[in-house]
């Protein structure tokens, strides 16, 4: 290989202290990149791949130019990689040989700052964790917005739970993880840097923390300060939360219960919070997908949400001018974001002056409900002092960029008003000389105008040029084009100078005090942060109350003595896509003596529905929302654990069945009687004696040990028998009825099992062959009937067990008999089932 170039060798230097990056190198008017970096960017981005040198030493190359570069930023963020923007940090044409260049920021997919894909309605997470003394330590932070929060806990489980409800783009750790938690992170989040090197320093922001919190803190903040290349005072003083302090639900939890996205498509319609979300700004949307995410467990904080409902939901006038007021507020938090970080425009001010100007109607429609619900919005303050000044300031429609003028008004400054009517009166004596030259000429075609290289210049096409004698009228030469001349005279060439000049000077003033105007705005950095947070509670509050009114919801109550009653309840998801007459509403009612439904009823029937419908509706209540029903008292759930579906865990290398165990694994180990357990066909992943006698275990423990509200449903009919041993069951059935040989889905819920499956009647509503079906019910007789003989034969002739003349128990049966099915948990159940089966065998 031979020496490398002066530029290539910068380059080079450059890119070894960003190897994790690809780096976008400015030439020019283009930002190049070089050898993998062009190869994997012209592979993503679709661009062309060319060779630098290609008869020495091809260089691998491709570029995107400097001005449209945003897009394709934009495009590899969104694909997880990280881009080092490096600039001339000289003129060219005023340097004598090598320019100098610099890192003057790192994109990354969690410290994007100004990505027009960001969806507004989401937060944009950075994350961080350590373990320090058998301790996580996690904080995390939105550079966006400012919000920056830590916590601390010891289980693994917590971390992939918050992490989970976080769903951070970006994670930093301070060492390489192990494969196993690696692997289940990354199915969270792609992007996961490793930052071995330490460097403590000293963050107002980051107060009240323990040494190991701070450290994280520190983890986290220098990674977003080194990237960004600059203070960003919007980061707020951090909040140290506890995961206990909310409703806890894992991701298996979340995802089958399809809070913020679809099983199916993974997107939001079709989720709760697609259903919840009639909020009017992207502040509000934000709110409500976190308050989604952490359901409240103390009772005076869901109460107070709920009082506020209730008041917006009574006072239908004052919420909908509410919402009017609310849907011309622009994301104030981001926008100070922008202000903050030095990317904000005059347009951008435009829209903060247009949202902050709302602020004085909020609060009068607030004082207006006067209650003590609501006393905390109160806090809502007029800022008067930067309406003003950006109104004082800015024209009305400025353009996008800052650095071609034509921002501030009239009046805000004498200097630029100076230049602006140099300018102005300059170009008005361009528009009298062409009227004066077209006299002169006689030429009525004749045009002065302008251009960015030649200035100003005088254009008489060729066809008129053999009528004149320029050169009498002081014309000179300046362009020579295919159909017309361009001239250029004297006065033209002064009046060109005060012109250019005066606008020149105007632009660079103009931009100047943009400047000043941005650092005058983020002295209100705060105030503006503290409105933001109060209107999307706001927005938030009152979007349950306009979901309330429309979908007619109740208003739960929460029990001291752990009763959960629903009287007509609906799961508000399905009610919404279906139309709301032709959803069947039901009942649930359990409590401290019965606490378990053990659910039957043929597929399709809507035994799912139901149990998700009480799960969505306690979350619901906890949220501090009306929820789906005629009546509802609840008790206050610490979490919900859910086993629904099947799903195989490709990557980790999970069976259906495996999955299946180690979400009933997490429920049977950490429910408490405080909880709600949601299971759904529990052992069809396996035999069906394995599979049947697990799902036994399972109820029989919760009933014994954990006395967790629970639903469980099955197809066993065998387990129908436990309410007569286990006094917290109850069997109910979710009804359907056979009519003329068609199955008709009742969808109501009623006390007692059933009797059969109807496996064949569901199979029948599909378009399997006819001969498929007809083959089944005459296979399904022969089993009956042959079970029907068996059974009697056990019952009239002789013992279970006893299928022989009598015999001492075998070793196998000694074992059973030795399990203390009282005391064994569902993995220790499966363990010993394996063994015995390998002895059989």
């Amino acid at each position: 290989m031979s020496k490398p170039t002066p530029m290539m060798a910068q380059y080079l230097k450059i890119k070894s202290q960003y190897q994790d990056t690809l780096l976008f190198f400015r030439l020019g008017d283009f930002y190049e990149m070089f050898y993998d970096d062009a190869v994997e960017a012209s592979r993503v981005l679709e661009i062309t791949l060319t060779r630098r040198d290609a008869k020495k030493d091809p260089i691998p190359m491709c570029g995107v130019p400097y001005h449209s570069a945003s897009g394709y930023i934009e495009k590899l963020i969104s694909k997880g990689y990280k881009v080092a923007i490096c600039e001339q940090m000289e003129d060219p044409t005023q340097t004598k040989g090598m320019v100098r260049r610099e890192v003057v920021q790192v994109i990354t997919p969690g410290t994007v700052m100004d990505q027009k894909g960001m969806d507004e309605k989401a937060n944009n997470y950075i994350l961080s964790f350590i373990k320090e003394d058998g301790e996580f330590h996690l904080s995390y932070c939105d550079v966006t917005t400012g919000e920056l929060k830590v916590t601390s806990f010891i289980d693994e489980t917590t971390l992939i739970n918050e992490i989970t409800t976080i769903h951070p783009n970006e994670i930093i750790v301070n060492k390489i993880l192990p494969n196993n938690l690696y692997k289940q992170i990354q199915l969270i989040t792609e992007t996961i840097t490793v930052v071995d090197s330490y460097d403590e320093r000293d963050y107002e922001v980051v107060t009240n923390t323990s040494q190991a919190q701070k450290k994280s803190l520190n983890y986290l903040l220098n990674y977003i300060h080194d990237n960004g290349k600059r203070d960003m005072p919007h980061i707020e003083e951090v909040v140290v939360y506890r995961a206990l302090d909310y409703m806890k639900m894992d991701f298996y939890a979340k995802r089958n219960l399809e809070l913020t996205e679809s099983i199916r498509l993974k997107s939001k319609k079709g989720t709760l919070l697609w259903l919840m979300d009639d909020t009017k700004t992207p502040m509000g949307a934000r709110r409500l997908k976190q308050w989604i995410d952490r359901p409240l467990i103390k009772q005076r904080d869901i109460e107070q949400r709920l009082d506020a409902v209730e008041l917006l939901v009574n006072g239908f006038i004052e919420r909908d001018e509410l919402r009017s007021y609310l849907n011309m507020v622009y994301d104030i938090e981001r926008l100070v974001g922008r202000v903050s970080y030095g990317n904000v425009n005059a347009k951008d001010l435009i829209q903060l002056n247009y949202s902050i100007k709302q602020i004085p109607y909020i609060k009068e429609i607030i004082e207006r409900l006067d209650s003590n619900s609501i006393e905390r919005f109160k806090e809502l303050k007029p800022l008067r002092d930067l309406e003003h000044l950006l109104e004082e300031s800015l024209v009305e429609d400025p353009p996008i960029s800052v650095k071609e003028g034509g921002i501030f008004k009239k009046g805000y400054h004498e200097t630029l008003d100076q230049y602006k009517e140099a300018s102005t009166n300059g170009k008005q004596w361009i528009a009298e000389l062409q009227l004066k030259e077209r006299e002169r000429t006689g030429v009525k075609s004749l045009k002065v105008s302008f251009n960015k290289v030649f200035g100003y210049y005088i254009e008489i096409t060729r066809a008129n040029l053999n009528n004149i004698d320029t050169d009498a009228l002081g014309y000179q030469r300046k362009q020579t084009l295919s159909n017309a001349e361009r001239f250029i005279t004297e006065e033209l060439k002064e009046k060109e100078s005060i012109i250019l000049g005066a606008e020149d000077k105007a632009i660079a003033l103009e931009y100047q005090l943009f400047l000043e105007l941005r650092q005058k705005v983020k002295a209100f950095t705060e105030q503006l942060q503290t409105q933001a947070k109060l209107l999307s509670e706001i927005d938030c509050l009152q979007s349950f109350a306009e979901i309330a009114q429309k979908n007619r919801y109740t208003r739960p109550i929460f029990s001291e003595d752990k009763t959960l009653s629903l009287k007509s309840s609906r799961h508000p998801v399905v009610e919404r896509v279906m139309d709301h007459n032709d959803y069947v509403p039901n009942d649930c009612y359990l409590d401290q003596e019965g606490f378990i439904y053990l659910i039957t009823g043929p597929n399709m029937s809507g035994k799912s529905t139901y149990m998700r419908q009480i799960a969505i509706i306690s979350i619901m209540a906890q949220m501090g929302a009306y929820v789906p029903a005629d009546y509802a008292q609840l008790p206050i759930f610490d979490q919900i654990f859910t086993r629904i579906g099947a799903a195989d865990d490709l990557v980790s290398g999970k069976s259906t069945f495996m999955v299946e165990m180690l979400e009933a694994e997490k429920a049977m180990v950490g429910a408490t009687e405080d909880s709600l357990i949601i299971f759904d066909e529990i052992g069809r992943g396996t035999s069906t004696f394995d599979g049947l006698a697990l799902a036994q275990s399972m109820i029989e423990y919760v009933h014994h040990h954990t006395k967790a509200k629970t639903l469980f449903s099955t197809h066993y009919h065998e387990l129908t028998h436990l309410d007569e041993t286990l006094s917290g069951l109850k069997n109910i059935h979710v009804a359907a009825q056979e009519y003329q040989g068609e199955l008709i889905f009742l969808h109501k819920v009623k006390e007692g099992a059933v009797d059969q499956s109807y496996g064949i009647h569901v199979a029948k509503l599909t378009d399997l062959p006819d001969e498929i079906i007809e083959r089944a019910h005459t296979i399904l007789q022969e089993l009956e009937s042959h079970t029907k003989v068996e059974r009697k034969v056990e019952k009239f002739d002789q013992p279970a067990f006893q299928l022989f003349e009598e015999h001492s128990p075998s070793e196998i049966e000694k074992k059973i008999k030795s399990i203390d099915l009282m005391n064994i948990t569902p993995i220790e159940a499966l363990t010993k089932l394996q063994e015995l089966q390998n002895q059989l065998k």
